[in-house]
């Protein structure tokens, strides 16, 4: 294991995060405000509590989530796009470095990146609701498991667009409203009995599910499902990032 390599990638990634600050971590906090003051206020005094939790609480897992999932597509896609865009890919990939640490430095950055807009997320949530965490140990695996999930998927995009627009394809049309959909703001126990169903085939609700379980021990679907849907969606992507090192899509030719 080359870990100088994986530690310099790493480094230049996370420095490409300081230099743009205002874009990689305030952007996001600043905007989770407006969720909270918008949905809080304006739709909480309507809804005061959801399966006996005040609604303002109730939202934070969901929020996260959002802007967990959508952070770590966006951090680990741009990280592996711009070496493809400038051409410098070609210098990683005639490196002494294998596939995986070359993986592990990007998807570790990304993943890094979006655990500290998480946490810097539920430090902000603190100040507008009352947050109270049941199962710490939990939340931090599901947190660390989304990132790096996501952070996988996101750099499987990354070589997958050939194009700055396609950076954005997948997260806006297609995770976006996922997590919309996925109970990030309401429980499906509230949906006729016909859309309850159909929400079954939204992944996101499980992640979102098992994740508002740590806070409240509350969810719409099994933990031990939760745990089991996120798992096998690392192990995909990991299947996928391998299968693409092994044919050299669109990185070698």
């Amino acid at each position: 294991m080359n870990l100088h390599a994986i530690v310099s990638i790493y480094k230049f990634e996370m420095s490409r995060t300081f230099r743009t600050l205002m874009q990689s971590i305030l952007s996001p906090v600043l905007s989770t405000s407006l969720y909270f003051v918008v949905f809080g206020s304006a739709i909480g005094s309507r809804i005061q509590e959801v399966d006996g939790v005040h609604y303002g609480s109730f939202i934070v897992p969901g929020l996260v989530m959002l802007s967990l999932l959508t952070e770590s597509i966006s951090n680990a896609s741009f990280g592996i796009y711009f070496p493809k865009f400038t051409g410098t890919i070609y210098e990683i990939l005639s490196a002494p470095v294998t596939m995986w640490e070359v993986v592990i430095g990007f998807v570790g950055a990304a993943a890094t990146k979006s655990m500290m807009l998480g946490v810097l997320m539920l430090i902000t949530a603190s100040f507008f609701v009352p947050l109270q965490i049941v199962h710490p140990f939990l939340m931090v695996f599901f947190l660390l498991l989304t990132c790096i999930s996501f952070s996988l998927f996101g750099f499987v995009i990354g070589i997958w667009a050939d194009s700055f627009e396609k950076l954005q394809l997948i997260p806006m049309i297609i995770i976006t409203p996922l997590v919309f959909l996925g109970g990030s703001f309401y429980s499906i126990k509230m949906l006729p009995p016909i859309w309850q169903k159909l929400s079954m085939f939204n992944p996101v609700l499980y992640l979102v599910s098992g994740f508002r379980y740590s806070f409240f021990e509350r969810a719409d679907v099994s933990l031990t499902i939760s745990i089991t849907m996120i798992l096998s969606f690392l192990s995909v992507c990991l299947l996928l990032t391998w299968l693409i090192f092994r044919s050299g899509y669109k990185i070698k030719n």
